[in-house]
């Protein structure tokens, strides 16, 4: 069974509160998206393997550690999960940056690819697939799937907030994929809107509606 990762930090609760605000205008809520997804990447990036070096300080010899030089990927799921991958790419910026759009059906509900281009190499990288709200799991659950059939290995989730309806399908559909978020809500409604939630995470940071 994956893993489920909640972010307790401080600074990550401090500025989803903000978020989940609706005072907040496009402005500071893409702003603080973006501050919040490079904290997030520098906890999803823990347990990257590293290597030892020897370096010489202006002082002497001492041994030190680079990265491995696993390669990376991330994934945003359009249109949301684009306002985290610059976050992120503060910390990793050698990583690559593939697209998967899917829209949801408003009668199934079920989502439906419109858009995907990855980087040729990915069954070499390490994914981090990217959307702001994991609600009913379905966007995520059928981008996961798409991506293992492109030849992807290795994968992780991150979601800024979710719904326990959302993490138990991602759980069920792809047990060897690993949730990260700063928050699990209560539920969803009876429109899959997550409860409390932040509203429309692509309306909010697009200014649309």
């Amino acid at each position: 069974m994956s893993q489920l990762y909640v972010f307790d930090h401080p600074l990550i609760q401090h500025k989803l509160t903000y978020i989940r605000d609706k005072r907040t205008g496009t402005k500071e809520f893409r702003e603080l998206v973006d501050e919040v997804a490079t904290l997030m990447a520098y906890e999803i990036t823990r347990d990257m393997p590293v290597r030892e070096v020897t370096v010489e300080t202006p002082v002497a010899t001492a041994k030190a550690k680079l990265l491995e030089g696993k390669k990376l990927g991330l994934v945003p799921i359009l249109r949301a999960g684009l306002g985290m991958v610059e976050g992120i790419l503060k910390l990793i910026p050698a990583a690559k940056v593939g697209h998967i759009g899917l829209y949801r059906d408003p009668h199934t509900l079920e989502a439906i690819e419109y858009y995907c281009k990855m980087p040729s190499d990915i069954g070499e990288r390490d994914l981090i697939v990217i959307d702001p709200m994991l609600a009913t799991g379905g966007s995520a659950s059928e981008a996961i799937t798409i991506l293992k059939q492109k030849g992807a290995k290795s994968m992780k989730l991150m979601c800024l907030i979710a719904a326990p309806e959302g993490v138990k399908r991602v759980q069920q559909d792809h047990p060897d994929v690993d949730i990260y978020v700063a928050a699990v809500d209560e539920k969803l409604d009876d429109h899959s809107y997550i409860i409390p939630g932040l509203g429309d995470a692509g309306d909010r940071l697009f200014g649309t509606k």
